[in-house]
């Protein structure tokens, strides 16, 4: 029985009337899930809609908790790191790591970056040592497959596109999926969603086939 840990990070409902309102990437994280779970009725799936339950910023009492050595910490410390904890807790369970995200602004939802901030911790996700030199940083985690799908509502973000230079959604995702134990990375999108037009229909039923057979793949 594998764990998925699905993550959900679009301010975007799905139950919406007008069609145009409803959230693209959650749409696919559903199709996604459905996919998997036809074919491995035993697995389990963790869900978070950071969208309508938004995880916290990192404070100045955050960073201080979490640069204190654990066994001095006391029940405030414990405190300001619950949520922490508890999502360091769900992504190290998880075999599969399920993130939807629409760009916003070229880059990730603020929500989404939120959860990032609170699992990337020391002694957590990662160990800090000075004495390997100019890069000191290595994940304690591995053997994790995280699979991304994304919307934009312009096109071209992709490798040898007219916009790459200005994706900065999936190639931030991916670098900080590292920190995961992410060994396996895949990304599926939809691009052309402003435009509404003919390339927008095409791109989400692409995505969609390329779910399905990513499910195939790796499910």
């Amino acid at each position: 029985m594998k764990k998925i840990l699905h993550i959900d990070s679009s301010v975007r409902r799905t139950d919406q009337s007008t069609e145009s309102y409803n959230s693209i990437s959650k749409a696919f994280g559903r199709y996604f899930i459905d996919s998997w779970m036809s074919k491995n009725h035993q697995d389990k799936v963790i869900y978070r809609d950071l969208g309508l339950n938004p995880p916290e910023f990192i404070s100045q009492e955050w960073i201080a908790a979490a640069f204190m050595p654990e066994q001095q910490r006391g029940e405030k410390q414990a405190l300001v790191l619950a949520q922490s904890d508890l999502y360091f807790e769900e992504v190290a369970q998880a075999d599969v790591i399920l993130i939807t995200a629409p760009m916003y602004n070229y880059g990730m939802p603020a929500v989404l970056k939120a959860w990032f901030d609170q699992i990337m911790r020391v002694g957590k996700t990662f160990t800090f040592d000075l004495a390997r030199g100019d890069f000191p940083i290595e994940p304690v985690l591995s053997g994790k497959t995280l699979v991304l799908l994304t919307s934009s509502g312009e096109f071209g973000f992709g490798a040898g596109g007219v916009r790459e230079h200005m994706n900065h959604l999936s190639p931030h995702i991916k670098e900080l999926t590292k920190y995961l134990g992410v060994d396996q990375f895949y990304e599926i999108g939809s691009e052309y969603q402003e435009f509404a037009d003919d390339r927008h229909t095409a791109s989400v039923e692409k995505a969609k086939q390329d779910i399905v057979d990513l499910v195939k793949q790796i499910g």
